[in-house]
């Protein structure tokens, strides 16, 4: 049987304001449906497009101000700390963690959007050694990282439904044609190949974070076309593995196998080398509340440097110094920062509007994916089709969705008579600005509509059991890493520091939304602006 191993190794919802729902009509019979709409802080947000006219009421001084409380901002904050630097680091939610928030209800904590973490590659020594230190990894054996136990994801891990029933592993196997299994089984030796395969400079083929990449041309050409026509090219006609392989771009990247690079999906299946000595390479590590539990842990010691509800509307040099303008939310007062140097750790969409001086960048190559998260609280009562029992990450065959996370999965309290779902569905549309529009035109009914009817075939009494239904839409949830972007001029250029007093860290300077590389940006702006001020 063949699994993923087996394939690799062959606030709470509230944050913007919640649009609540009531009353959901199912099967014929109305039931009491709790829930609503929630998401990133849309209003306050557009602040950052139509800037704020008064003056500011009160001008302070910092050494170095960080923008943005996402895992680059946050990884910039603790190296900065770590190195004796004092800073202010400003939010624009209630609180840090970008796309790893997280929310919670009487059931269990749940996450919002990011929920794992793949095994690090053991060059990643400044990964390894954050987790060392929040108690991750709990020591060393034969130079191998030991892994804390209840961070591991238990198992039973995967699952899919496929055939009306539940098969092991998410790669299409039970009740496949042979033919269809061998072209399978070719993908996976291809795949095989390039994680082992080194380019003329000596590095890995593909590798995280992805600027330890090969920048062998012949593999960076994969850039230059879809992920589609790789397949194409290669005689991959299957339309059980086409269907895997569009499924783990949009998990990864929020993209179709049209709109995503081929080297993007390829380093998705042959960049990750992660070993330990209690755990097999391919294992990851997940939380209840998903990697809000490494936001909140990057954020240890740094509290009270981290201002929250903090709307930045306007950067710019003056006069040797970072003028950092912001509304104080909670006070409804406009501010200012003079500051030594600045890390805007905030999306590329975002940055357009902050800075004032005009820059050589192409802000149009930024793509970002829209998803919408859903946490569904159910009960004991749901009812599963046969097959594989409920595991952590559970899929269906043929869906648009990625099937949902079992949320109390790493729990090992006593069984509770509720759990929760917690449902993820990128947009893979190739327009990203009218599946935002569309996405956040829908009403909470539709939502709830559309969910159902794609979970009911593998869970008949879906409806019936669920209590309360939250969804959660991020309007710009992921870099999307299109054709010619990974390895183009755009996002090159957009890593450029200005004067070397403004310095940029978030993960779609990498083209990959994905916490190993949204980490290391962070990192590295703190190191070039320690470097650089002394």
């Amino acid at each position: 049987m063949t699994t993923r191993r087996d394939f690799i190794r062959q606030s709470s919802i509230a944050a913007g304001g919640m649009l609540l729902g009531s009353m959901y009509s199912c099967s014929g019979q109305r039931t009491k449906l709790e829930g609503g709409i929630g998401g990133p802080n849309s209003k306050i947000g557009h602040l950052l497009r139509d800037g704020i006219p008064s003056a500011p009421k009160e001008i302070l001084k910092e050494d170095i101000v960080i923008v943005g409380g996402g895992i680059a901002g946050l990884s910039a904050a603790r190296w900065l700390k770590r190195a004796g630097q004092s800073f202010r680091l400003l939010e624009l939610e209630s609180e840090a963690g970008g796309n790893s928030r997280s929310g919670k209800n009487a059931t269990t904590a749940y996450p919002l959007g990011a929920h794992y973490l793949p095994l690090p590659n053991l060059h990643n020594k400044t990964l390894l050694s954050f987790l060392e230190e929040c108690g991750v990894i709990t020591g060393y054996k034969n130079q191998l990282p030991l892994y804390n136990e209840y961070y591991l994801c238990h198992d039973p891990k995967e699952r899919l439904f496929i055939n009306h029933h539940w098969q092991e592993g998410l790669i299409p196997n039970e009740g496949v044609p042979s033919h269809d299994r061998e072209e399978i089984r070719r993908f996976i030796e291809l795949m095989e190949m390039y994680r082992n395969k080194r380019g003329a400079d000596g590095k890995m083929a593909f590798d995280i974070p992805a600027k330890e990449s090969s920048q062998d041309p012949s593999f960076l050409a994969l850039d230059l076309s879809s992920m589609d026509l790789f397949l194409k090219s290669r005689n991959f006609n299957s339309e059980y593995l086409r269907w895997y392989v569009n499924y783990c771009c949009a998990d990864d990247f929020g993209s179709s196998l049209e709109n995503t690079s081929a080297w993007a999906g390829i380093h998705y299946f042959a960049s990750r080398r992660g070993h330990s000595e209690n755990s097999k390479f391919d294992d990851v590590l997940t939380w209840p509340e998903g990697n809000h539990w490494l936001a909140k842990k990057l954020g240890t010691g740094i509290s009270p440097e981290i201002k929250c509800q903090a709307a930045v509307t306007a950067i710019r040099i003056n006069n040797n110094k970072v003028e950092v303008d912001y509304l104080d939310i909670s006070e409804n007062t406009s501010k200012r920062i003079e500051a030594k140097a600045v890390i805007i750790s905030s999306p590329q969409f975002v940055n357009k509007y902050l800075l004032k001086a005009s820059r050589p960048i192409d802000y149009a190559a930024f793509n970002y994916a829209p998803w919408m998260v859903a946490n569904l609280t159910v009960d004991s009562a749901l009812q599963d089709k046969r097959g594989e029992p409920l595991c952590w990450d559970n899929v269906i065959y043929g869906s648009k969705s990625l099937g949902y996370v079992h949320a109390t999965h790493q729990s090992v309290a006593m069984p509770q008579d509720k759990t929760v779902l917690t449902y993820y569905q990128p947009i893979t549309d190739h327009d990203c600005r009218a599946a935002r529009n569309d996405a956040q035109g829908k009403t909470w009914d539709k939502w709830a509509d559309a969910i159902f009817r794609d979970l009911s075939p593998a869970h008949p009494n879906l409806k019936e059991t669920t209590s309360q239904l939250d969804v959660y839409l991020w309007g710009h949830g992921m870099i999307r890493p299109e054709p010619e972007f990974v390895w183009g001029e755009a996002r090159k250029a957009a890593n450029s520091p200005i004067d070397n007093k403004i310095f940029f860290a978030h993960s779609d300077l990498c083209g990959l939304s994905l916490f190993e590389e949204a980490f290391e940006s962070g990192i590295a702006a703190a190191r070039n602006l320690l470097n650089i001020i002394g």
